[in-house]
């Protein structure tokens, strides 16, 4: 597809968009060998863009793809030296640069994002985004309602680091274990696990369903599928940045104005004069108390 050449160039960095068009006017670009002119259009794809003799190479396609992890597999591009296990991008057969966001243990399954696009995988990896991320998790004892409660509020792991407040439920309950829903804004390396094994519940299984809006789905394991439009738009929303709750508004008890009390009004026949609050004569209040 046809652009103005300042937009490709801007797209794949070469300078900003007001730059790329003070490069043209000075004829530093070419297109297919001929000096640009401002306003023109190219097809990054098919037609050869130089600036100062160098090639531009037109801007990667963004890829996003969901992917079931298996158990045992890695959650990375490519193993250390020596290792032979497999990793999450032998599942996957495209020829885009692909990378795992949201990694998953070794001996964990379940949601992984792989995609090219840096600034969306720094977004949702950043603590300070804060996506909440959901898994189920079997569990060989089924927790008392202490042990839900201390997990809720943040354990202090081997480390030394105490862990976040999660939202931590029993789904059901399996043979003498449970399964467990973990909603959770920050994934430490085996957080799940040795929070478990602190806790006297240890983790037999975990399964990631969700990644901020992303869901996992009908996903089998080892399954993959590229995301929706409307699945992208609804990723690259910032959740840290949702309006907060309105604050409650503090209390504060209603000033009474004084009653204004004019003048007495006269009896009426056969009434009672009313009495007037007057001072009270100490002297005369105890004399007749001593009486």
């Amino acid at each position: 597809m046809e652009e103005r050449i300042q937009k490709i160039l801007a797209q794949a960095g070469v300078a900003s968009r007001r730059a790329s068009e003070e490069l043209i006017v000075s004829g530093r670009v070419r297109v297919n060998g001929a000096v640009a002119e401002l306003g023109q259009k190219a097809d990054p794809a098919k037609d050869k863009l130089t600036v100062d003799g160098r090639l531009i190479k037109p801007p990667e396609q963004k890829i996003y793809i969901a992917l079931h992890k298996p158990r045992y597999v890695l959650s990375t591009v490519e193993p250390e030296q020596g290792d032979t296990r497999q990793t999450v991008r032998d599942l996957i057969p495209v020829s885009e640069r692909l990378y795992p966001v949201g990694r998953l243990d070794f001996d964990s399954e379940g949601l992984i994002l792989m995609t090219n696009d840096g600034d969306l995988a720094q977004k949702l990896t950043h603590p300070s985004n804060g996506h909440t991320k959901i898994y189920r998790v079997l569990v060989a004892r089924q927790p008392d309602q202490d042990q839900l409660a201390t997990w809720r509020r943040g354990v202090v792991l081997e480390d030394g680091y105490k862990t976040q407040p999660a939202e931590v439920r029993v789904e059901r309950l399996f043979g003498k274990g449970a399964w467990l829903r973990i909603e959770m804004r920050e994934g430490r390396k085996r957080q799940i696990r040795e929070t478990g094994s602190l806790l006297g519940v240890p983790v037999v299984r975990i399964l990631r369903i969700s990644i901020g809006s992303l869901h996992l789905g009908t996903l089998k394991v080892g399954e993959w599928r590229y995301l929706t439009q409307e699945e992208i738009a609804a990723l690259k929303l910032d959740e840290a940045k949702k309006p907060l709750a309105k604050p409650r508004r503090e209390f504060r008890p209603k000033t009474v104005a004084p009653v204004k009390r004019g003048p007495t009004a006269p009896p009426k026949p056969g009434e009672k004069p009313r009495r007037e609050n007057r001072p009270v004569n100490e002297e005369k209040h105890r004399a007749k108390k001593s009486r």
